[in-house]
């Protein structure tokens, strides 16, 4: 079966516990998060990333099997880590080790759709952009890491390159945020989408989403949820929206069409999944994205 490529880096988060003198150490990094996710819901899924040849390399490759991901990995200097703290309302900020340099990327030869973003996106641009052309379809997620970042007004630039190769766009409105400041994002996502993709998703944490397509813009509500954190939850949102769009088959190439043209109808059932992997992921530390069976069972 063709399979969903994600392409970016893994990490380890090591989250601060209360009084910040204790570090315990998670598997991490969006795009890594994006493919365990996938996994978990059943989707065949290969992660293309950098790892270094140690301890914390081998912690992000044993989550990554755990959770039916094909790992296609180069040997980096080091793995890279995050300090992430935390504060009252549980939400994360991120201190950064990193290094990316990959060689050529070449995704497998099955690949149906290419999924990138994050810090591999605006360190390694050119190469990533290379990808993302060259595949069936992709899809991308920006988010946006400023401690790592260059001038706004050249990431802005950046970002929308790569909108514009992309089917699918999400983005948080923190993302917006710091790339068009004092901007709407539903403004800024109906212009995205006139850079190309079909469909672009605003992320609004509490508040849920918005899906901007040629068909005009689809509310989705996020459910009800009792937060330990949201470290991850965007990540569990990419991959719930692409196995809701791909069990759709909204993914095909050859139906590009219609999921420029999807209407509330078509998105309910993608978005509310999205939605619901996202709450499953707040509902509990840290990024540990929900399986098909805990997605699909009622809600408490």
């Amino acid at each position: 079966m063709a399979r969903i490529t994600v392409l970016g880096e893994a990490l380890v988060d090591l989250v601060g516990e209360p009084g910040g003198r204790r570090f315990r150490a998670e598997p991490g990094g969006g795009p890594a998060n994006v493919a365990v996710g996938l996994g978990r819901l059943g989707e065949p899924v290969t992660l293309v990333t950098g790892l270094g040849d140690d301890a914390f390399g081998r912690l992000v490759e044993a989550r990554l099997a755990a959770s039916g991901v094909v790992a296609d990995v180069w040997r980096a200097p080091f793995t890279p880590l995050a300090v992430v703290s935390v504060d009252g309302a549980g939400v994360p900020s991120y201190d950064f080790a990193f290094a990316w340099e990959p060689p050529a990327l070449r995704p497998p030869p099955d690949t149906a759709v290419l999924h990138t973003g994050s810090l591999a996106a605006a360190l390694a641009a050119d190469r990533v952009e290379a990808a993302m052309a060259a595949a069936p379809t992709a899809t991308y997620d920006p988010n946006v890491r400023p401690p790592l970042l260059g001038a706004r007004d050249a990431e802005r630039a950046r970002v929308e390159r790569q909108v514009a190769l992309s089917a699918v766009v999400k983005a948080s409105d923190e993302d917006v945020a710091w790339l068009y400041p004092g901007e709407d994002a539903l403004a800024v996502a109906r212009r995205w989408r006139g850079l190309g993709p079909a469909l672009v998703v605003v992320t609004r944490g509490p508040r849920g989403c918005v899906a901007v397509t040629g068909a005009g813009a689809t509310a989705c509500p996020a459910p009800p949820v009792e937060v330990a954190d949201t470290v991850g939850a965007g990540d569990a949102f990419m991959a719930g929206l692409l196995s809701g769009l791909r069990a759709a088959g909204l993914l095909d190439p050859a139906r590009r069409a219609d999921l420029a043209r999807a209407d509330e109808a078509a998105l309910a059932a993608p978005l509310s999944r999205a939605t619901r992997a996202a709450a499953l992921t707040c509902a509990r530390p840290g990024a540990d994205p929900p399986t098909a069976a805990e997605l699909a069972a009622p809600a408490p």
